[in-house]
């Protein structure tokens, strides 16, 4: 009955939950950070409130966001956000929106992840016609239908972006 163990079950799908979780925390430590550090810690300023509100949302233990608050108002390391427009495949609008502490080295990775799977970043303004800010983010104007070649595509490189920690949020409007 070797190999049968219920622990060694268990511990492979733990370490598989934690990983997606660590991610998802992490992403949303920069993102709390740079609200604190706008907001100047004010917890019942409008940025700050969302991101701790969003933190909940994802069961974010309130120690995390507490120390994320705190982290914010004593460094001196400036996270700024970042937006990047481009076109994916079948002519798709991708709006790219992180966080960093360095503009040329996040510059340079999603350039990178864009041109590795057939696309380019796009000048300001090109893609961003394409949606309307609301409060819940980006919504789309109007939608592209795409290939099932198309859809695997940007599947794959949507999710190669998501993997990349600077970034935040990802929007296509993609049917």
């Amino acid at each position: 009955m070797s190999g049968h163990s219920k622990w060694s079950k268990i511990k492979h799908k733990k370490a598989a939950t934690d990983a997606k979780k660590s991610k998802i925390f992490s992403k949303l430590v920069r993102y709390i950070t740079v609200e604190a550090k706008l907001s100047k810690g004010d917890r019942n300023a409008p940025g700050l409130r969302l991101a701790i509100e969003k933190a909940r949302a994802e069961n974010m233990p309130a120690d995390n966001i507490d120390r994320a608050i705190d982290k914010a108002s004593a460094s001196s390391a400036e996270m700024e956000r970042v937006v990047y427009e481009a076109y994916g495949p079948g002519g798709v609008a991708l709006i790219i929106e992180g966080y960093t502490d360095s503009r040329n080295r996040t510059a340079q990775e999603i350039k990178h992840i864009l041109s590795k799977n057939g696309s380019a970043l796009a000048a300001p303004g090109a893609a961003m016609w394409a949606f309307t800010k609301e409060e819940s983010g980006l919504v789309a104007n109007s939608t592209v239908d795409l290939s099932d070649e198309d859809l695997e595509k940007l599947s794959n490189l949507v999710d190669e972006l998501e993997d990349q920690d600077d970034v935040n949020e990802i929007y296509t409007n993609a049917e």
